[in-house]
């Protein structure tokens, strides 16, 4: 059977997924750092001399700091552009982490590490690139969404292991400023030469589509939500942030202690380091499956199917034993580990619509790194004074499989789903 040709005068590529190949590269890096901080941490603290304590805290207080940053990036990505925002946040960054090689006390590492580099990583997060990608898809936003989560993913599974690696053979120190020296060099042309705020008309809809499809595909936004005010108001944007606040609090806990975790369970680094690692290793995969069907069918079930395996995981994860059973519960946890920020970006999209999804998102967000904050100081604090690792990994299972319950609230959005209804009555 011949293919079908495009329509006459049709681009052959969209240049909208050019901007998604950019945005997934940009969040790898971050969220390589961000989420990378593992195998720091014990080399981190026995250098610096900090306790496991003292060194959670100030990692907590810079989730927190990266939290209160995302509004601020999705409010200037709608008034200043994408590009502006992401320069700042990537010069930010780069200052930061030179800034964290040479520090010694704790203050000024504080300062450096847990307050700076945190609010320049913000900047260059996925709260600056989700508006510019909701502009550019309709039909397949769900996809396109979806592939930020494959360069968060990424980050984990490329960069867990390379920065062990690093580590143990430069040190913590060279690591960072080598990380920050590739994070200059990719970024800076990246956003440069690709990113656009510009879209053209009809978006990524076919021919016939910008009006009736767009609206049985149940893609125009909810009523009752005319600003940000007001969608704070409703139940949905309160749904998001309790699974945004879940997600914050296991991923951060895995990306903080995960590594300690397994360590202190008889797993040598490199085994640790590979076992996270291929989480987000099959995340990538996962998450490609995932976005397909996020346009396919509601993406609360999405969303709460993801929740609901991850939270399983959890406890599978810190029960295991042996090298295998580890890198078992990893391929099965990281079929659903991604995906959650991205379904429920493209389901704050679909409600509230295109012009408030950046301050939506960067708000609820904030939810996202409380959760963080408290399970990167918690899953120190209970280890030292508990001995044990499952109360901070056992809550995180428990708010998880809550997420799930919640989500499945959320109005049905996605293709065959009912018409929108008034947010108030959702």
């Amino acid at each position: 059977m011949a293919p079908t040709s495009p329509p006459a005068g049709a681009p052959r590529w969209y240049f909208g997924w050019n901007i998604v190949a950019a945005a997934t590269v940009l969040t790898l890096l971050t969220v390589g750092m961000r989420m990378g901080i593992g195998p720091f941490f014990l080399p981190m603290a026995q250098d610096l001399g900090f306790s496991r304590s003292l060194l959670s805290a100030m990692i907590a207080v810079g989730m927190l700091v990266y939290g209160l940053g995302l509004p601020l990036a999705g409010h200037l990505a709608a008034v200043r552009g994408t590009r502006f925002v992401l320069l700042l946040g990537t010069a930010v960054t780069v200052a930061s982490l030179a800034w964290t090689v040479v520090t010694r006390g704790a203050i000024s590492f504080f300062l450096a590490f847990g307050v700076c580099a945190s609010l320049g990583l913000a900047f260059t997060s996925q709260v600056a690139l989700t508006p510019v990608l909701s502009r550019w898809f309709v039909r397949r936003r769900g996809t396109a969404l979806f592939f930020l989560s494959t360069g968060s993913m990424a980050g984990i599974a490329v960069l867990t292991p390379v920065f062990a690696h690093a580590i143990a053979h430069v040190g913590w120190r060279a690591t960072m400023l080598g990380f920050a020296v590739v994070f200059l060099v990719v970024a800076v042309p990246t956003i440069l030469l690709v990113i656009r705020d510009e879209v053209p008309p009809g978006a990524d809809r076919l021919p016939g589509q910008e009006g009736a499809a767009a609206s049985k595909a149940g893609l125009q936004p909810l009523a009752g939500a005319g600003s940000a005010a007001e969608a704070i108001r409703t139940p949905v944007f309160w749904q998001i942030c309790f699974g945004l606040f879940a997600c914050g609090y296991s991923m951060n806990l895995l990306g903080t202690h995960g590594m300690p975790m397994l360590m202190d369970h008889g797993f040598d680094g490199p085994t640790s380091a590979s076992g996270i690692g291929l989480i987000g290793a099959v995340a990538i995969v996962g998450s490609l499956v995932l976005g397909r069907i996020s346009d396919a069918v509601p993406r609360r079930n999405v969303l709460a199917a993801i929740y609901l395996v991850r939270g399983i995981g959890f406890l599978c994860l810190v029960a295991v034993t042996s090298p295998w059973a580890l890198y078992a519960t990893s391929v099965i946890g990281g079929l659903v580990w991604a995906g959650s920020i991205a379904a429920s970006s493209a389901i704050l999209a679909d409600v509230y619509g295109v012009r408030l999804v950046g301050l939506l998102y960067g708000l609820a967000y904030v939810a996202h790194q409380v959760g963080g904050m408290i399970s990167s100081w918690a899953g120190g604090w209970a280890y030292e004074h508990l001995g044990t690792h499952w109360p901070a990994f056992g809550s995180a299972a428990l708010f998880l499989v809550a997420a799930a319950v919640v989500s499945m609230r959320l109005p049905a959005y996605g293709a065959g789903s009912p018409q929108a209804r008034v947010v108030a009555g959702a």
